[in-house]
């Protein structure tokens, strides 16, 4: 492997290319293994052994892997190509965790069908993560890397990455750029810039009476959350790209009862224009008002996920010309969903988004993941690392 590694800089990259096309069935059958392990948000075990079944295949060609233990969601994993290189490192992002609950794959495991791979997590984002594995093998193997090449996937991105955050940006403060491998677009293009997220849990206490003898002597938690809920909905503006949706409620005792206890989640998308503590300022407003007296509402729970700033124009640029040189078209997208690289790019670091391979109906049963793209996206991927100034 040395002379392989010690090769020019256009020798390693034709290696590279040709390396990775001829891994397509490997990738497939990495991904089988990834998907086919269940890893909640908070499933400690089972994100773990997803990160322990992905260092398996980079151990395997040499490249050295940590785990740093994140106590109630799993591990972080860390990898290093050429970590005696020059500067600053690229960084290859991903999340280890899905929104499926244990014992999904039991009832849908891996499949594969027409050209398509379906299952758990398989396009948001387990794809992605075996993309950032072959392409750091890639460089393994065949060398060509000036820059330190890190990988890191986290393990907790799903519900706003609330253990992680501060790791994830120290972890990539002062890098030259952040590939993330979210699941390239339905369209095939790339991610320039995404909404921020807010997730608010509340709670409302009201007083409780028989509903038929003494109704007037209650206080309803269920009716003030109602009026809570249209307060919030009325929050969301296309103008200013503020969305806001109440997607879970839970209230009462039994129906003859007025309800003395109403709890419900709030999801806030924003965008960079946004100030996020206005906007929190707005709804924390909205929930303590005594919309329905007697009643009083707090809120429990309150975090989000940052905007992700906008790509500089260059490194959209050493991407889009990666992939022309491999026969694609790509094109930058702006896009409602929150990521970690919103992290990644409030802390200056260029980032670009939703590199890895297409996928689409992420977080349904429809999930999918477009296998022909694979080979040719890790490819680009790896194109735009050597490119990189």
């Amino acid at each position: 492997m040395q002379d392989t590694l010690e090769a020019s800089a256009p020798q390693a990259r034709g290696l590279v290319l040709d390396w990775l096309a001829s891994q397509q069935q490997a990738m497939q059958d990495l991904l089988q293994k990834v998907v086919n392990i269940d890893s909640g948000s908070r499933d400690e075990a089972g994100v773990t052994a997803v990160a322990h079944a992905l260092a398996e295949r980079l151990q395997a060609a040499g490249v050295p892997v940590q785990f740093e233990a994140v106590p109630g969601y799993g591990v972080l994993l860390h990898a290093q190509v050429n970590a005696a290189g020059e500067g600053a490192p690229i960084v290859l992002m991903g999340h280890m965790d899905t929104v499926f609950p244990a014992g999904t794959v039991a009832k849908r495991p891996y499949r594969e069908e027409a050209g398509r791979a379906y299952g758990p997590g398989v396009a948001d984002m387990k794809s992605g993560l075996v993309l950032n594995v072959f392409v750091a093998e890639a460089f393994a193997r065949c060398g060509g890397l000036k820059a330190p090449l890190h990988l890191f996937f986290s393990c907790d991105e799903e519900i706003g990455s609330p253990a992680t955050r501060d790791l994830i940006m120290d972890r990539v403060r002062g890098a030259r750029a952040v590939f993330n491998a979210e699941p390239g677009r339905v369209s095939g293009n790339v991610v320039t810039s995404r909404k921020g997220s807010m997730l608010v849990e509340f709670e409302v206490e009201g007083v409780a009476a028989h509903a038929g003898i003494n109704h007037a002597a209650g206080a309803s938690a269920i009716d003030a959350l109602a009026r809570k809920t249209l307060a919030l909905h009325a929050l969301t503006d296309p103008a200013t790209g503020v969305t806001a949706n109440v997607g879970v409620v839970h209230g009462g005792v039994v129906s003859n009862m007025v309800a003395p206890h109403a709890r419900a989640e709030l999801d806030l998308r924003f965008t960079a224009d946004t100030n996020p503590e206005d906007l929190l300022a707005r709804v924390r407003a909205i929930i303590e008002e005594e919309s329905v007296p007697r009643t009083q509402g707090r809120i429990t729970v309150a975090r989000s996920t940052l905007p992700m700033k906008p790509t500089p124009d260059y490194l959209l640029a050493l991407y889009q010309e990666s992939a022309r040189t491999l026969g694609f078209e790509v094109q930058g997208e702006f896009t409602g969903g929150a990521a970690d690289s919103g992290l990644t790019a409030s802390v200056g670091v260029p980032t670009l988004c939703a590199t890895g391979p297409v996928g689409g109906h992420p977080h349904t049963e429809r999930e999918y993941c477009e296998l022909t793209t694979f080979v040719p996206r890790a490819q680009a991927v790896a194109l735009a690392v050597l490119g990189h100034p």
